[in-house]
Formats: structure tokens, sequence, C-alpha cells
């Protein structure tokens, strides 16, 4: 039919394709087909022939035969009307944005595209936006990930009964052509693949890349709908045309070649260690007449017959097996196992998973894919777990996977294998015996975190119940995971450096960190959960059971006997966690009996061993002891606490060490505990010891953290009796205590796992209940000094009061810095609350009750070892002997307060009697009975050099005979180290039983003695006589300094609950008050000691190291208090300071120098210098300088005449216009007037500097400008690093540091016009006319200065003030550089800086007085600068508009030579220009009376304008009847002169025909009197304010305040305008007759009207008044400003930019840092600065929701205006949660852009190198 060469002719016609394809289909539907199906094979072999390379064509042409003669879109489109899926499936790469919704989520990796979101209802759910790291599916629809409230309207309704069947012929085409097309690909990818080995440079990007077009093609074609991915499953899964194709037929050599590839690749990856291949396919095969719809199937039979799809085989591959029946089970069986098969080879491009995944939907498509070693491990792990994360979120299928294919075992099996490959010998414990091994933490396997995707895929899992319990039952896989968590028991161990520093600081600790949590804690917190209930506790029994024997393997292999290595420290010990959590658990949850599940007390001792290390390790890293290990030890200790870990590693750790001290000997306990912490020496009664192992400055931290371990451990609670809502509580309150915080942070900071922050654990308190029932919510303030706050949580006061638990704090604080904190935030509570003032100690917190089966745990508190402990300390406090603090104190003092709490259940007998005790110290281990036991002597032993040889404390000389055995009896002698070591040999050599029974026997005095230690030690006897509470009594006194602190009367009414709060004295007596309420022996002890109230004997002070400590104290005292005095002096020197000097931050305080108006009349202006400090006049050689900033501002420009501020445009529809702007108006009047007028007249008749305007502004500091030079110069040698560029001018004010870059001259002499120039006159207007004229004469003859100093600095200001702005601002005249633009620009720069200060002062003078903005201004100074430089120019007009304003020229009927334009009539002049233009050029000073004459000359130009612009907008009709309305002729009133001007205006017949029917739709409202008269006022009000703020600064008169209503009358008589009357046209004073010179003005114009008729009207009727100055109205919701602009495409490179940027002024949308849109090497964002805001860019980056500000070459990060409910700002949408714009932010960013003030308050600012 058709021959096979048309084919490769290049271009085929689209027709000839369409034809071809329709005819075969109609073929091929016949019944028989026979023809039809061998024509398509020939097509499809020439078309498809693999050797041709990827073509374009080929694709054209399976297009068209899909589509079987249909246009392929329309084929599309009917396609997806079939679509039967319920899944919305839609696959999104990286960078993607997503949505996951905690509420709804069943599983924690669920997410939805954001229009399934949308179309969802998650209202008040807790969801956030994420960014997508790797790329993923949406699990709309999907009830095994999420709750159907969840879906979207979508896919909640579709079931596939609705949707109608596919008709067969429509997909007959794709069933035929696609096979075909999918075996090329295949060929293709067996074709480019090559060894990693054999090629070095292997490209197999560029294999991808030609294939890319394909893929791409058949991700359309999943796109489809469920009805195309049932064909493509069908035909990937169809073994038999697989097989056909796949071998090649004989004659197909290319086949055959590349199918030997295929099978060497495969023999290739038998490299790995496990090989498994594979996948189910559950999609049944339709009978092909049936035309119904394809079932799906979920369940495991095969019924397809598909043999053995669904039998893995697990083959062990070593490199030697090469046998053909491996390679056999190894062959793929389907199209789709072998796409699989190159998918992993050629390391998972992103197109292909892509393909895959969006199969998903249609079938239980289920992979398991094996991990190669990775170029790039770390995309590389992304895009597999983005596969696995889809799979196995599924229950159901997760369960199957499990069984059918033992997923568990591959999965412990191959974590073991990779783990494998890095294990290095321990070196724990004994170096040469151990035999244990553990994971290097160097590997890159372990620092990339290169086994995440397993990991992450095996918690998956984990996470569904029917897995999780498989796993626990399953011992054959227990064993292993024990196996592979012994892995990690004992890694990355540290080794104290004893000599000198560690050369090299290794960073694996953190690899470890991570490895014990990712691979060790998460599974088990994920088992852990599963085992809530008492059915589940045969699970727990067995694990606990492997914890204890792979324990007991390791103790074998690291050869561990009873002592721990010296010296050593790790701080992993999963193996302990493991067994500690799941002892927990079962304890807590399942009603386990603790003790059947712990092992003998022989292995509880080993086990304690490590734990206990750590403990004391992490005192001594905090008391330097590591210190030249250096700083990674400090990182281990604190990642070992911190909120991510310490659920996972210090609280099991107490945890096992509260298990062990419940049923361990206390007093055996509680010496290791002091022996680990290497303070046993310590613990003696002699002033003076010995300590072999710790220098004495760590003595006293080691002390204090032995006694801090030993509250936390009898104290805290977490497992031993706390809900988890209890739980939560006690962490929540104690992150609050040590700070305020917000939000995000806490919920980074409270540990996840008792209780999971996301979901709701039902019948548990929810994170946000607990919140707001502990802490009370501060909304963001913003300080004046511009710093953003954001919205805090703080503790309320009753938390304070009764929660807050110094403990819990301890141990939570990675920083020691945030316990002090905690107690100053306490302390200040209290002062503020007035419970107690002073230095308060931590409070004493009761505890809740302990869980039965940790009873023992109290024992601890009642032992005589600790008892003995207690009296010791509490002596030697109470002897000042060295190394004793506060804190010591406090924590002894708690332990006796925790013991008298929990006393012990079976001491039946409270008082014991006193004959008992013989053998020891203390009769009993009840601590109520021992507190009151007398201790007389005590038998120590002390160096020789110890005072207490000298005779001091020994016993009075009896004779021999007296001191006989019965005396000494009572010395007690007290050595640990033997209590101890004999315990332990006690308790290995008989059975326990007994020797809880065993009577202790004597011990005996010979101490341990460290070898060769220096001064002999020789044993004395001391003295003492106390008890543990008169110690107590007596330290009381000592810390009151009164005698007699206790009275008895104080014990009378006691009352133990008094006392919550205050310092070591509140705590004593609380103490003595509890032991008194308790036990009446105490109390009667307490009367005796109380009674007897003797003084404490003064502690001898002999011992020169007494001495010299003592002498150390008092240095340390005095130093501490001349330190606090010259604080405090430089405290009020720098307070008068802030007084004194200005500062932005505080517009309120009044300036120093305000423009010398303070001063006497005549005296000269003085200047402070505030470089050189001299005080003096500026002089013409010596001139002083105003610091100044100059910057160039379009703000003024940006103005508009509504109130209400532009929307952002957030959908395609809106749009900003920007032709509405004061700036975009100025100019094209502008050009308007340059087309018909001369240039000199028209650059007069306008001011520019809308747009680009140099505003000046000043902190008001003066200086030399001589010493501002040297400042400078030495500014340029400083090294150190600056906000500003020097080169550029840049400085920061010497003394108040505001950033500045110029220096404004202050002319030398007065500060105001001042006496003559003031007087009122009486001259009448004529006179006054002319005298103005005069001066105006004298501009000629302007008396130019001999260059001075002074001269030369006014010049360099104006260059300063040119080059500020850029140079198209300035050149606005035809001919550029001409002397007109400069003039024009020269007195614009004051115009901007006039109108810029009545836009700061609220755009009226209502407020009168002095403002903020008036503070900065400097006005006056900018004047005369400018004044000296206009008068280098004449004004050349032809004449002056003097006496065109003053008289009336008869000559009306110029006529003009053709050549030369006219000037501008007056009534287009621009008069605050005028005005301008006349003070400037006018000799300095000018007489008020002058002033005053201009100012009303203006203001009947400026009434006459109003009037014109009046009447254009009446109707014709009004205009006729006032014309002809006949009022008395009056120059003063507005109907006369109305009247006069329509009349003189109508003689040009066309000025006001041109558009009469809009006038006449704008004006349906009828002109009453009152409302012209307001109009007439509001057209003037602009000049009157101008003029009024001139007058100000020139002549020093105030501004008095007034109401909106009055302002014009108020105006009006301050700037001497006649009457103050009510009406505007009262104030008018003519020279001439009014009429007279208005039609002269007329006529000028109408002289012109017949060349421009359409621009008459808008010259005429221009508005003067402007609204302030508006950035962007911005949506509420943050979401609604992102999904519009974060896809949108840029308007100028056409691309979607990757960091999307808006200007919040004007609505640009542009590419920050695009190379795409660069120009000349200047970025986007920059070049919209320089355009839009003269280099002022203010910009919202979309994708990270905060605002850069960019100020010419520099930029800074100004904070975001959208804060979350929390008040919380989110850069960089981390957090994603939804975002609300913040309206006092906005507005003060609005503020600050209006005021110009960025670079004052904004601190932090950079160069950008023009790269935004």
């Amino acid at each position: 039919m058709l021959s096979v060469t048309l084919i490769s002719e290049p271009q085929i016609s689209a027709s000839f394709l369409k034809s071809t394809a329709a005819h075969l289909k109609a073929d091929l539907k016949r019944t028989d087909n026979s023809s039809g199906l061998r024509q398509l094979q020939e097509l499809l072999d020439s078309v498809l022939h693999p050797e041709r390379g990827s073509e374009p064509e080929a694709l054209e042409w399976c297009k068209w035969l899909l589509a079987g003669g249909d246009g392929f879109d329309e084929f599309c489109r009917t396609v997806r009307s079939y679509d039967n899926a319920t899944l919305c499936g839609l696959v999104w790469t990286a960078n993607f944005v997503a949505y996951r919704c905690r509420t709804c989520g069943i599983s924690p990796c669920m997410s939805l595209c954001a229009e399934c979101f949308n179309n969802g209802d998650h209202t008040g759910h807790d969801f956030n936006m994420f960014r997508s790291q790797a790329g993923g599916a949406c699990d709309c629809g999907d009830g095994n990930v999420m709750r159907e409230s969840g879906f979207c309207s979508r896919h909640r309704l579709k079931t596939g009964e609705n949707v109608p069947s596919v008709p067969r012929d429509l997909l007959l085409m794709s069933e035929m052509v696609l096979p075909r097309f999918i075996i090329t690909i295949i060929q293709y990818l067996r074709d480019g693949y090559t060894e990693p080995e054999s090629a070095a440079d292997r490209d197999l990007q560029k294999v991808l890349q030609q294939l890319d077009l394909h893929i791409s093609f058949l991700e359309e074609l999943t796109k489809m709908g469920g009805a195309m991915r049932t064909v493509l499953t069908k035909i990937l899964t169809n073994q038999q045309t697989f097989k056909e194709l796949s071998m090649g037929q004989e004659e197909n050599v290319y086949a055959k070649r590349n199918y030997e590839k295929y099978l060497s690749a495969l023999k290739s990856s038998g490299l790995l260690s496990v090989e498994e291949k594979g996948t189910g396919a559950g999609a049944t095969d339709t009978p092909a007449g049936a035309g119904g719809e394809t079932g799906l199937d979920d369940s495991s039979e095969d019924q397809d017959g598909l043999q053995g799809v669904g039998q893995r085989k697990r083959v062990k591959l070593s490199s030697s097996t090469k046998d053909p029946s491996i390679m056999d089970t190894l062959k793929h069986k389907c199209f789709l196992e072998e796409l699989l098969f190159w998918t992993i080879k050629y390391e998972f491009p992103q197109k292909m998973v892509t393909f895959l995944l969006n199969m998903l939907p249609d079938q239980d498509y289920k992979v398991f894919s094996t991990l190669m070693k990775s170029h790039e491990s770390d995309t590389m792990s992304n895009r597999i777990v983005h596969i696995s994360v889809q799979l196995f979120s599924n229950e159901e299928l997760a369960r199957h996977v499990t069984e059918e294919c033992q997923l568990l075992d591959i999965m412990v099996t191959v974590l073991i294998y990779m783990m494998e490959s890095c294990l290095i010998k321990s070196e724990l414990q004994d170096e040469e015996s151990n035999h244990h091994v553990v994971v290097n933490c160097g590997e890159a396997l372990l620092k990339n975190n290169t086994y995440w995707p397993l990991v992450s895929d095996f918690i998956n899992i984990l996470s569904h119940q029917s897995v999780a319990k498989r796993f626990l039952e399953d011992q054959s896989l227990l064993l292993p995971w024990m196996s592979f968590v012994s892995f990690f028991q004992g890694m990355n161990l540290n080794k104290r450096e004893l000599n000198e520093h560690v050369e090299f600081e290794s960073q694996t600790y953190y690899a470890a960190f991570a490895a014990e949590l990712e691979a060790c804690a998460q599974p088990m917190w994920g088992l852990l959960t599963h085992c809530k209930v008492k059915e589940t506790q045969e699970y727990t029994k067995t694990v606990v059971q492997y914890c204890l024997d792979t324990l007991q393997m390791w103790f074998d292999a690291i050869g561990f006997v009873d002592e721990p290595a010296l010296n050593q420290l790790t701080f992993h010990l999963p193996l302990h966690r493991y067994y500690a959590m799941f002892l927990s658990k079962g304890v807590k949850c399942q009603g386990l009996d603790l003790d059947s599940l712990l092992p003998d007390q022989e292995m509880l001792m080993k086990i304690m061993v490590h734990p206990l290390q750590i403990q004391a390790s992490l005192s001594e890293i905090h008391s330097n002891m590591w210190v030249r290990n250096g700083l990674q030890i400090k990182g281990q200790a604190m990642t070992y606490v911190q909120s991510h870990f310490c659920n996972s590693m210090i609280d099991p750790d107490i945890y096992l060490l509260q298990v062990c001290a419940s049923r361990l000997d206390p007093d055996y306990f509680i010496s290791s505990v002091f022996e680990r912490f290497k303070v046993v020496d310590l613990l003696t009664m002699a002033s003076q010891h010995q300590n072999a192992v710790l220098d004495s400055e760590q003595e006293r931290p080691m002390l204090e953290g032995a006694l801090t371990f030993l509250v936390i451990l009898s104290s805290l609670r977490i497992h031993l009796g706390m809900s988890d809502d209890e739980i939560l509580r006690a962490e929540m309150v104690s992150q609050l205590c040590m700070n305020d915080r917000t939000h995000s942070s806490l919920l980074d900071l409270i540990p996840e796992n008792p209780n999971p922050k996301s979901g709701v654990v039902p019948g548990s308190c929810s994170f946000e209940e607990m919140l707001s029932a502990v802490a009370d919510f501060k909304a963001p303030v913003f300080e004046p000094g511009g710093s953003m706050q954001q919205g805090m949580y703080t503790p309320k006061a009753e938390v304070w009061e009764k929660e807050f638990d110094p403990i819990m704090v301890i141990l939570r604080t990675v920083y020691r810095r945030d316990v002090q904190s905690a107690m100053d935030r306490y302390s200040a509570f209290l002062k503020q609350s007035g419970i107690q003032t002073g230095n308060p100690w931590p409070p004493y917190k009761e505890r809740t009750p302990l869980h039965p089966c940790y009873k023992g745990l109290v024992r601890l508190l009642h032992c005589k070892t600790l008892h003995i402990v207690i009296f010791t300390l509490l002596y030697k406090i109470w002897m000042d002997h060295q190394n004793m603090s506060e804190h010591v104190l406090c924590m002894v003092l708690y332990l006796i307060e925790l013991g008298l709490d929990n006393p012990v259940q079976d001491d039946k007998v409270e008082e014991v009697s006193i004959e008992h005790c013989h053998d020891s110290w203390f009769p009993g281990t009840s601590l109520l009975s021992n507190l009151h036991h007398v201790i007389n002597f005590v038998r120590v032993r002390v160096p020789e050099t110890a005072p207490e040889v000298d005779g001091l404390f020994i016993l009075p000389a009896y004779s021999p005979s007296v001191v006989s055995p019965q005396n000494l009896r009572e010395a007690q002698v007290f050595s640990l180290v033997a209590e101890r070591r004999r315990k332990f040999q006690e308790i290995i050599n008989r059975s326990n039983h007994e020797a809880s029974q065993a009577v202790r026997p004597k011990s005996s005095s010979s101490r341990w003695l460290p070898p060769g230690s220096p001064p002999q030690l020789v044993t004395e006897i001391l003295e003492i006589g106390e008890s543990m509470l008169s110690l107590l009594v007596k330290l009381h006194q000592k810390l009151s300094g009164k005698q007699n602190s206790l009275s008895l009367s104080w014990l009378a009414e006691v009352d133990p609950a008094h006392h919550a709060h205050g310092d070591g004295l509140t705590a004593i007596e609380r103490i003595l008050a509890k032991a008194a309420t308790r036990s009446r022996h105490s109390k009667r002890c307490l009367q005796e000691i109380c009674g007897k109230v003797c003084p404490p004997i003064p502690p001898k002070k002999n011992s020169p190291g007494d001495k010299k400590s003592m002498d150390k104290e008092e240095r340390r005292q005095r130093a501490r208090e001349r330190q606090q005095k010259l604080l405090a002096e430089f405290a009020s020197r720098q307070k008068s300071f802030m007084e004194t000097a200005m500062d932005v931050e505080s517009p309120e305080t009044d300036a120093v120098m305000d423009m010398g108006s303070a001063e006497p009349l005549d005296s000269e202006v003085l200047y402070d210098c505030v470089i050189c400090g001299q005080s003096g006049p500026s002089t013409e050689d010596r001139p002083t300088g105003l610091v100044v900033l100059l910057q160039a501002s379009s703000v003024l420009g940006h103005r508009c005449r509504s109130d209400t501020p532009k929307r952002l445009p957030i959908t395609d529809e809106e749009h900003i216009y920007p032709e509405d702007t004061c700036g975009a108006t100025h100019d094209v009047r502008l050009s308007l007037m340059q087309r018909y007028f001369k240039d000199s007249s028209c650059l007069q008749s306008v001011s520019i500097g809308w747009d680009g305007g140099v505003y000046v502004q000043t902190c008001g500091h003066t200086l030399h400008i001589d010493c501002h030079k040297s400042y400078m110069e030495s500014l340029r040698n400083d090294q150190v690093l600056q906000g500003f560029s020097v080169d550029k001018g840049e400085f920061t004010c010497p003394l108040c540091r505001q950033f500045a870059n110029s220096v404004l001259p202050c002319r030398p002499g007065r500060g105001m016009e001042t006496g003559a120039w003031h007087a009122p006159s009486n001259k009448s207007m004529s006179t006054l006319v002319r005298e103005v004229e005069d001066l105006q004469e004298q501009l000629g003859i302007f008396p130019v200065s001999v260059e001075s100093n002074l001269s030369k600095e006014m010049e360099s200001v104006i260059k300063d003030i040119k080059n500020t702005t850029q140079k198209k601002y300035m050149d606005y005249g035809k001919n550029p550089g001409s002397p007109d633009n400069d003039f024009l620009f020269m007195y614009s720069v004051a115009r901007t800086n006039l109108e810029l200060e009545l836009v700061h002062r609220g755009g009226n003078l209502c407020s009168g007085g002095a403002s903020a903005a008036a503070k900065r201004s400097c006005l006056n100074q900018l004047f005369h600068v400018l004044a000296m430089h206009m008068r280098l120019y004449s004004i050349d007009s032809a004449y002056n508009p003097w006496t065109r304003l003053t008289q009336s020229t008869h000559s009306r009927d110029h006529v003009y030579c053709d050549d030369e334009r006219p000037e501008v009539p007056m009534l287009f002049r621009d008069v605050p220009s005028l005005l301008i233009i006349f003070i400037l050029t006018m000799p300095q000073p000018l007489r008020k009376e002058h002033f005053t004459c201009v100012v009303k000359v203006l203001y009947s130009l400026q009434y006459t304008q109003a009037l014109a612009a009046l009447s254009v907008r009446f109707s014709r009709e009004e205009r006729l009847a006032w014309s002809r309305k006949n009022t008395p002729n009056s120059d003063k009133s507005w109907e006369s002169l109305l009247g006069h001007m329509i009349s003189e205006l109508t003689k040009a017949k066309d000025v006001y025909d041109t558009n009469s029917e809009e006038t006449l739709v704008l004006s349906s409202s009828v002109w009453s009197p009152q409302s012209i008269e307001f109009s007439l006022q509001q057209f003037c009000l602009p000049f009157l304010r101008l003029s009024c703020l001139l007058q100000h600064h020139l002549y020093g008169d105030s501004l008095p305040g007034c109401l909106v209503e009055e302002e014009f009358s108020l105006l009006a008589g301050c700037l001497g305008l006649a009457g103050s009357a009510q009406s505007s046209a009262a104030c008018l004073e003519w020279n001439i007759s009014a009429l007279d010179l208005i039609s002269q003005w007329c006529s000028e114009e109408i002289y012109f009207v017949s060349d421009f008729l359409e621009s008459l009207q808008s010259l005429l009727g221009q508005d003067p008044q402007w609204a302030a100055p508006r950035l962007l109205h911005l949506p509420d919701n943050y979401n609604t400003i992102f999904q519009y602009y974060h896809r949108k495409s840029c308007t100028s490179c056409g691309k979607t930019p990757k960091d999307p940027a808006l200007c919040l002024v004007c609505g640009a949308f542009v590419c920050l840092k695009g190379q795409c849109c660069k120009q000349q090497g200047v970025c986007e964002c920059v070049l919209h600065s320089q355009h839009c805001g003269a280099a002022t860019g203010i910009f919202l980056l979309i994708n990270a929701s905060v605002i850069i500000i960019i100020r010419g070459h520099r930029f800074c990060l100004w904070g975001s205006v959208y804060l979350d409910a929390h008040g919380e700002e989110d850069r960089d949408l981390r957090r994603g949660k939804p975002l609300y714009l913040c309206e006092e932010r906005y507005r003060v960013l609005e503020q600050q852009w209006v005021s110009h003030t960025f670079d004052h308050i904004n601190k932090r600012w950079g160069p950008h190198y023009n790269g935004l």
C-alpha cells in the first residue's frame, strides 16, 4: 500500500500522515485485520527503526497513528473524558510547591498539589506549604494516606461507576503502536549503556537527552487519565509481547546486538550484594472483544497468567557466580521490569521516574529498588525516596510486599551489608582484647547520610501496625536488627587529651548523632508506637530479652568487668536506650512488672556504668577538663541534650540510671556516683585534702555536677509516673522560663516523641491547648529603633509562681547561660509581683508521685552514705572550706528536702534509741531520724601541713588511760572507696538475698592511697559535736548575719507552705519547718538548739592558703565596686549626651540648634564642630557645614490624585496604570509646552524633580569643613569593613553615627533676617512692586566675592547635588548642557525639598509648629547655596515675567518672527516655580516686605488660573449664565472676575467647544457659589502652603496650628494677604486694574488658540493638588500573591524567574539576580530601582516573603510584612504556614519610604554590586 521509501523523506505533510493513519485504523477495525496489521508493522519498522536515532518525526508518526486520523489534541481530550481515576496522582519534580495537611493526613508524608488543596476544605487545619526536595505525587483521593474529609471536590465524588466505558476502537491503535514505541526506548537504553569500569567518561546523560522527547511523550500519555493508563499497564506487563519483541527475531541483527549488551549489564549488576528484580502487576487482561472497562485488581493472584511475577527470588550474588540458572531468574519478563532495571542503571533520571510514578494510580505497581553507589548521592537518594514514599505509605501494599517478598528481611539485610562496608574495631575499654566492631563515622556513607533512603523506608513501613507486629514477632528479624544496632554502640569514641591540644578537630560527631537518631532511635519509636496496649506485652518482653542478650554479648566483646576505662567517653549507647525505652513502655502502658524484665544485680551494675560515665563526663566537659580536645567535644555535650536528641539520648539514660538506683544497694550507688565524678577526696571534714585526679579549680564544678545529678536523678519523673500531658506541660514551661519563645521555636524545642505534635493523639491535650494554658501571647511590637519583634509567648504569672522547675531547666539547657537567664527572669518576676526582692534561690518544686514499680528510688535519699556526704558538706560550708559554693549548699538542701518529702515506707519506728549506734555514723537509714543525730568526733586523715595538726581542733591532751577505745569509738571514719569495693565484692560473691541482709563489718581505716602523694597523711581526730539540724541552724545564722536569727517563737508558728519563694534563708527555714512538723524528736532538738543560741565559733583563718583566697575575694570585691562606679559614670554621661543630641529614632526631642533662632538678635550664629569640639561662627575662610544626606527621590512623582492606594494585581485581568501619577502628568505637561513655546521660557514655567529630585536632610550636627576633610581621610585609611563607601563621599556623622554623604556650608552672618528686615512696612503696593523690579535689575551686578573657601565649598556641594541624581532627571531642555537646564534643576531642588517637607507634615500645615521632618530640614542653608549659584545666570527672557505680572503691556499684537517661538503665556506657568525663581534670583538677604509683595502678585496670578481652570469645567449653559451675570465690577469679587474671564476666553471661538460633551458628563452637579468658592480655595492652597513654609524657613515665622477648615484663611493671614475674610477673592491685591490684567493674560493665550486646541484645555485645567504618596495595597493573605506570582513568567524574558520579586511602589514584576534580564552587567532589580525610584527600590521577594530595600549601591533585608497566626515571620517560607498582612509593619515601611529614612533606621547594609 505505501512504500517505505516515502517515509524516509525528511518532511512529510500533515495531511499525508492523517490520511495514512485514518486508512490504517479503518483496516484494523475489520474482523479480518491481517493485511492492516502487516502494513502497520512495515510502517513501524521503518519509522521506529532503532538505528535512525530519535528524530521528532518518528514521534509525529506515532501521534498521528495513535489518534487514528483525528488531531492528537482532539484525541487527548476524548480519552480524558473517560478518565476513571479517583486518585489525582499528579507527579511533580523538585522545587514544586505542594501542601501537607497534618489534620487530614494518615501517613506523615502525605502531600497535595495546590489545585487539590485549594479545592478541598482545610480551614482551621494544621497545614503547611512546602517546596518539594526531590519531587513527589499528589495523594488526593487515596484513602490509605489521608482522610476522606480532606479530598478535593474533584476526587471526592468519582467512583468508577458513573464514568462511561471506553469505546474499543478509541484506543485500538494505541495498543498496536505503543509496544513498538516502548521497545525502541528500551533498545536505546540497552545500546547507550556502558559499564562503569569500561568508560571513565560514561556519558549516560547524553543517551538520556536523546530520549528526552520519547519519555516526555510517554509522560503526556499518562496524564490523559485512567483509560490510557490501563492500556499502558497492559502493555508494560504483558510478557508475551515483551518476549517476541525483545529477543529480536532472527534476522534482526541490531536487536540481537543490543540484547547481548543487555545481558552483560545484567551480569555486572550481579556485583550488588542483593539483587532482586521484578514487579507484581495486577491489571487484568480484558478479552479483546469485550468493550468493558478494564477491572483493577489489588489481590496478589495473577489473573492474567503472569506466572511468577509475584514470586520474587532473593539471590545473593558474588562476582564469581555467573551460572546461567541465575541469569534466568534475573531476566526480566516484561517491559516494566526492564524499564525499571534501566531506570536504576541510569541512576534514576528524573523524567523516567516521573513517568513510572505517573502510572501509580492505575495499579499496585510494586517496586523495590536496589541502591546504587551513585556519583551524586544526594539527588539520587532523593529520587529513590520519591519512589518509595509513594509505594510504602499505603498499608495494604506495604503488608502485601512484606508477606510476598520478605521485604523486611531484605531491608535489614541490606542495611547490615551497607554498614559492614565501614566497620572498624572498637577501642572502648580494653584496646587489645576488644573484639567489638563499630561503624566508622568518618566514612562517606555516614557523613552524607547515604543510608537515609533505606532507613526512611524502613521507618515508613514500620508505621503500619501489621508490618511492625510481624517484625516484632519474627526472631530471625529481631536478632539481625539488634546486631545492626550494636554496630552503633560505642561509636565515635572520644579519648581525653591530657598533654597538648589536639591538632585536628574532627567533626564526625554530627554524623554519629544523626546516625543514632535516624538508624536506631527512629525505628525504635516506630516500634514503640505499636506497644501501647496490654495485648502487645509479649513483644516488649521479647525485645527486652534480646536487648539484654545483646548487651551481655557487648560487655563480653569489649572485655568489660566492673570499672570503666579512664578518660574515654562515647555518647552512643543505642542498646541501653532500646532496653530503657521498652522497659518504660512496658511498665507504663502494658502493666508489666518491672522486676520480671530486669536482669540480676551484677548485670544491673554493668548496665549502670556507661550511662553514668556520660553524666560524669558532661560535668567534666563543663569544668573544662576536656578543653584540649577542642570545641567539638562541647558540641557533642550540647547535641546530647539538644531538643531533637534528648528524648532519644539523655532521657533514656537517666531513666535507666533511675531503674538501676531503685534496684541496687543505695550505698553502692551513691559511692559510685561520687567516685565517677572524682570528688571522693573532697568529701572530708578536714580543711585541706589532696585530690589525685582533679585540679583544685575543677573540684567545685565537679562537686556541683555530682550533687545536681543526684537531684535530677531523684526528682525527674518523665518516665516514672508522669502522664504525657504533664510531660508536655513540664517541657513547655521549662523552655518558656529560659526565654520568651516564638511559636515555631517552641514547636522545635519540645521533644517530639512521647507526644507527636502533628495530628491529634486522642485523649491527650494538644500542643495549642497546653500553650494557651501556660503562656500569654505578646503581640509583635515595633520598637522605635526599627528593629522588628516577632510575636512571642511568655509564661503566665501562676506558672512562675507554682510551676517553674529549675531542675527541668538544668536538664534541658544546651547553653549554661540559659539556666542563668531563667533565674534572672524568675527573680524579675518575684520583684515585679512584690513576692520577694533580693536574690532568690531556685525554688523547690513538689513532684508527681512515683509509679509503684520505682518506689525503690527513694532509698537513695535514705542511705547512710548520702547522709554522711550531706553532713560533711554542711560542715564544710559552715567552716568556709575552699571550693564550696552557694550552688553546692542549694543542692544539698534540695536533697534533704527531697528526703523529707519522700519518706521510706517501711520505717515502723520513728525514734531510734542512741544505744544501737555502734558501727557507723548514723543509727538508721531514715533521713528524718538521722537529722537530729549528733556526731561528736570524726577521725580524718590530713596532710601534715594542715591546721588541724597544730592542735587547733584536736582533743585536749588526755592521759593515755583516759583515751580508751570507749571514748574513741565515737570517732567515725568514712572511706567511700573502700565501702564501694566491699559492697561490690559482697554482691558478686553471695546471692543477692543474703547480700541485703548482710551485717556490715566495721570498715577499716586503711584508706587507699595514691602512690607517691606529696605530704604524708596523718590521722587526726576532730571534735564536731553537731547534728545536721544544728548545722542548718548555724548556717541560717551565718547567712542572715544575725546571732539568734531563729528564735523559739519562730518554731511555734511554723508553716512550710509559707516559704515557696526566697533565698537560702527561706530554704533552710522551710526544711526546719518540715522536719519539726514531721517528727516530735526533731522539734525538741530544734528547740534545744535555738534555746542555746551560742555564737558560732568564728572559723579561724590561720593557714596561708585561706589567707590568700580571702585577699583574692576582697580584691575581687573591690575591683567589682570600681567597675560599677565607672559604669554608672559612663551611663550618666551617655544619658546626658542622648538628651542633647537629637536622634532619628526619637523625633520628639528638640533640636539642639534650631537653626539658631534662639540666639540674641544681633549676634552671629555660633556653631559647634562635632569633630574638634570648638564653637565659633562660620567664616569666609573657615566655613562650617551641616552634615547632610543627599538622595535622589521619586516619592513625589508617585503621588496620585486619589487617596486610596492602588491595588497589587493578583489576576491576569488586573493592571496598574502609571499614567495618572504626578511625575507622569508633569512630564506630559512639559513636553506639550515644548511643542509650542520657546524652550528657555518653558524651562522656567514648570518644576522638575518629581522623579529623581534631590532631597537634602540633616541630622542637625555641624562641623568645620577642614575637619571633615581630615575625618574622611582617616576613614579612607581605615581598613575596617564599613557598610558604606568612602570613595563615594559617604560617612557617618561623627556624633550620632547617622549616615551622610555631604556637607552643606552655613553662610556667615546672622541666623534669620531680623531687625530692620523684619519691620512691617506701610508702603503702598505700587511702591513695593517698583522696588522689587529694581532689585531684579540689580541681578546682573551681583557682587561675586573673591574666590573664598566658602564659595569653593558651595561649588562642591552643588556638584554633589548634581551627582546625586541621574543625568536623565536633569536634562529636559532641547539642547542639553545649556544654562537654562541647570537653572531649572537648581530651583527644582528647592521645590522638591519644600514639597517633601509638606508631605512629611501630612500634606498640609494644620499641625503647625515643628515636626519630625522639620528637624531634619536644612532649607535655610540650602536656599543660600542655591541662591548663590543661581545668580551666575541671568534670566534671558525677552522681557522679565515680573513686568507681565504687574503692568499692562500694550504691545499686544506682537508679531513674532516665524523662526522664534512665543513665550509661555502667564496662565500656563507654574506659580510656585515662579515664586522660587524670584526669591532665589533676588539679592539676599531679602526684606520681608518684598517677599510679601512677591507673594501677593503671584497669588493674583494663581487665582486667575484657578478661575480659568474652573471655567473649563463648566457646562456651556453655566458659562453663558456666569458671563451674562451682571455683577458690579470689583477687583475683589470672584463673580465679576469669573464673568470677565469667561467672556474674554469666549472671544476665541473654539476654547470651550472642544469637548463639550465630556464636560457635560463631568459636571452633572450644578455649581453653587459655595462649591465654586471651595474649589477656588482648594486650587490656591498648595501655593499658599509652599509660600508659608518658605517664609517660615527664611524669616523664622512660626506656623500656628489650626483646623483643616480654617487652613486657607490662616495661611492667608500669615502671608500678609489682605483680609482674613472667608472669601478667597478678598485676599487679592492688584497693582493695576484686575480686568485689564486678566484680559492681557487671556489674550496671550487666545493668540495661539488656533495652533493647539486639543492641548489647551489640559494645560488650563491643571489641578495642583495631589494625595500623599502610598505604597501598593497588598492582599491580606500571602498565599494569593504567592500562587499568582511564583509561576508567572517574566515580562521581559518570558521565562519563569527562579527568584521572582515585586516592586511595591509600582507593582512591576522582576527577576531577582536573573542573568536573563541583565543589561550592561546590571541585574533587573537594580535597574528597576533606578528607573522607578531614582535608585531606591522596595521589593517583595515572592519565594521568601521578605522585603529588600535597594538604596543606591547598597541593599538591606528589611524584614517581612507578612506574619503567621502567631506573629512570626516565615523567611524563605520554610515553615509554609499561612501568612497574613501585618498592617503596622506595612505602615512603618511606607513611613520610612516617604520620610527617606531607610538609611538611618536599617543597620545592616551591604553592597549589591549590581547583582540583584
